[in-house]
């Protein structure tokens, strides 16, 4: 009878997300040998190699990635034992992702209003859309609040609510303030955000198909700096009302109003296997989603 322990899963779903011993070690407060020897010992337990071995870095195999999983669901339900007795400062941050439009115009009300107060603070990852949803297969976050329809159909999505996407231009531009059709917004300047950001999907998948002609003349990885190139005349944009809302308020900028409302879904989504922790059921309940 093979019998498997926590401190093996641990150790290998480490592993499994660093690639690297040595990091792994120091994580864990272990030795360097001591983490290889129970890989190899979970190796030969199981029968199979876990981990490719390329140079300095283990990668994992078909069956690692089978494991991985597994090894991650177990760990959660572990933790949902733990936190049965434990409440407040020993209970384990939550390990929460944002893309940029959540995380600088809705996450921290969220926090302040909507945060279990008997938990402590997660661990906050800002990043795109994108970059979360792979922080999340590689099981470094247990939950992310993202803005992309292009979701990844290994991880579990829980629809959240909607956010209408609004076409800014310069307050003196000759859009500014008007319904226009999309033949009127061909030929224009844009500054946008990144590639793979959830604001430049909603451009390139929805916006982009229906004008003859545009030119990207700037690409931006912050919300503000693309709120504030607008406002200095560079161009139109498409962003995230919540964005636009400050700017707009004070007339730095001004909509120019779409043929058609566009509006996206912001999803919060885990990896499969998260959901036996406990602070996750408790966020997703929190938000309307549970």
């Amino acid at each position: 009878m093979v019998d498997l322990s926590l401190r093996q899963l641990r150790i290998f779903a480490s592993v499994a997300r660093s690639g690297n011993l040595g990091i792994s070690a120091e994580a864990l407060f272990l030795t360097r040998g001591a983490v290889s020897q129970a890989i190899k010992a979970l190796e030969q337990q199981l029968g199979v190699a876990l981990f490719d071995r390329r140079a300095q870095r283990l990668v994992l195999n078909t069956q690692g990635r089978l494991l991985l999983p597994m090894a991650e669901e177990m760990l959660a339900r572990e933790q949902g034992m733990l936190a049965l007795f434990q409440s407040g400062a020993g209970a384990t941050p939550l390990r929460l992702g944002a893309s940029a439009t959540i995380g600088n115009y809705l996450l921290p009300r969220l926090l302040a209003e909507r945060w279990p107060k008997t938990w402590p603070l997660p661990r906050i990852t800002l990043a795109n859309s994108h970059q979360l949803q792979q922080r999340l297969t590689t099981f470094e976050l247990d939950l992310a609040l993202v803005e992309s329809d292009s979701l990844f159909g290994e991880l579990v999505r829980h629809p959240w609510r909607e956010d209408e996407m609004v076409v800014l231009a310069p307050a003196e531009h000759p859009l500014a303030n008007r319904t226009v059709g999309w033949s009127q917004l061909a030929g224009q300047d844009w500054v946008l955000r990144e590639v793979m950001s959830g604001s430049r999907e909603q451009f390139d998948h929805h916006l982009a198909p229906k004008l003859e002609e545009y030119r990207v003349v700037l690409e931006l990885g912050q919300l503000e700096a693309v709120v504030q190139a607008v406002a200095a005349g560079l161009g139109l944009s498409l962003v995230s009302n919540l964005a636009a809302e400050a700017a707009l308020a004070q007339g730095r900028v001004a909509r120019v109003q779409l043929p058609t409302p566009l509006v996206r879904r912001l999803s919060l989504m885990h990896p499969p296997g998260s959901e036996h922790l406990p602070q996750l059921q408790r966020v997703l309940t929190a938000l309307g989603t549970g």
